[in-house]
């Protein structure tokens, strides 16, 4: 596919999202109707789409309309592109722009380039305060990849000269080794020998300093499972005996085969078949994800205030929920993937007011600024 055939494929992914459908939906969509396009352009096309979502309001506003075409339109005005060279109307090109697109688009407002929905924005401020700015705009921005090296299987070094040898390069973070940033080949890790032997596992940096301040010995509940990432990181620092827990058990539906090639035990329990007492018990929370929309930058579009109360009524009933299974003297971690303080130092405040019998022991915000991802991490101990 030329550029300009990539382009008018992702307009109309985009007008599908813009009238309602999930943005992996549309992709996956397209690429079932377009069996001619190879995996570099559907990657091509996929980071079109996702470019022009985490930049939304502000490439609308430089192309004159929320729409596919006003998307591209702007962001070849944003990248100082000559617009001609994609809206061509040639062969598979979007036809050419109109007099009235030619005429249209303006510099984004303040609030508009920092690419977040209006009813969002005070949420944003309170939380981040000073930072509330350069990590929006961080935000705009792609995300790193990181890796988490299973030191059940390998040390950083092995990990990252067995990834070197499938063209992959990566370089361990300067306070948790473990943790490896992948700066070339990204796209090939899902068939590198390294991943599929467990010596690595996708994981964002932000999560992996989060797991590295619990406790790392005793029983562990991670009660809010999904697809296990953290029970199994856990697992590989030696916490243990591990069980993992979801109220949808079908989310825990690859843990077995995860364990497996990470050389770990993960005992599974589905809802309504957990019992006993942890020493520490794991809440990661279902919550807005506002610290990973560089990830899935569609998601900030889709939620909406009552979305947003709704998940702080669920965050507080799990809290109250996993917090029974906390053997005395144990500890209750609470994490989220989101920055809004509604989500996270108010809810454990709020926790803490309402049991007694837990103290605050620790707290971490995590932001781009600091790390990778959006993230939150508190930990409570039963007294």
């Amino acid at each position: 596919m030329t550029p300009a055939a990539r382009a008018d494929a992702a307009i109309a992914i985009l007008d599908r999202i813009l009238a309602g459908q999930a943005a992996e939906a549309a992709l996956i969509r397209w690429a079932r109707a377009s069996r001619f396009a190879g995996s570099g352009d559907r990657a091509a096309v996929r980071d079109l789409v996702f470019d022009a979502l985490r930049r939304l309001r502000s490439r609308a506003a430089l192309g004159g309309a929320l729409s596919g075409r006003g998307l591209l339109l702007g962001m070849c005005r944003e990248e100082g592109v000559d617009p001609a060279t994609l809206f061509s109307g040639e062969r598979h090109a979007p036809p050419p722009l109109s007099d009235a697109e030619a005429a249209a688009g303006r510099a984004p407002a303040p609030d508009e380039a920092l690419d977040l929905p209006d009813w969002l924005l005070p949420h944003w401020h309170k939380a981040l305060g000073a930072d509330a700015v350069p990590v929006a705009l961080a935000m705009r921005e792609r995300a790193p990849v990181w890796l988490r090296v299973n030191q059940r299987r390998a040390d950083p070094a092995r990990a990252a000269a067995m990834l070197a040898e499938d063209g992959i390069a990566a370089d361990p973070h300067s306070d948790l080794s473990t943790a490896l940033r992948v700066t070339t080949g990204a796209r090939r890790l899902a068939g590198s020998r390294a991943y599929r032997d467990g010596l690595v596992e996708l994981q964002d940096l932000s999560p992996q300093m989060a797991c590295a301040m619990m406790p790392a010995q005793g029983s562990l509940l991670d009660y809010c499972a999904g697809g296990g990432g953290k029970a199994l990181a856990l697992a590989a620092r030696g916490a243990g005996p591990i069980t993992a827990h979801d109220a949808d058990a079908a989310r825990m539906g690859d843990l077995p085969a995860r364990a497996e090639r990470a050389g770990v035990r993960i005992a599974i329990a589905p809802p309504g078949m957990l019992a006993g007492r942890f020493d520490t018990v794991l809440a990661d929370v279902p919550c807005s994800g506002s610290g990973t929309w560089r990830r899935g930058p569609d998601a900030k579009w889709r939620l909406t205030p009552a979305d947003l109360e709704r998940l702080l009524a669920l965050q507080a009933r799990i809290l109250d929920q996993a917090c029974g299974f906390v053997a005395p003297g144990g500890c209750l971690a609470y994490m989220t993937c989101s920055v809004l303080t509604a989500e996270n130092d108010r809810q454990v405040q709020d926790f803490l007011a309402r049991n007694s019998a837990f103290e605050a022991v620790a707290t971490r915000h995590f932001t781009p600024l600091s790390a990778s991802d959006g993230f939150y991490f508190a930990l409570m101990r039963r007294r």
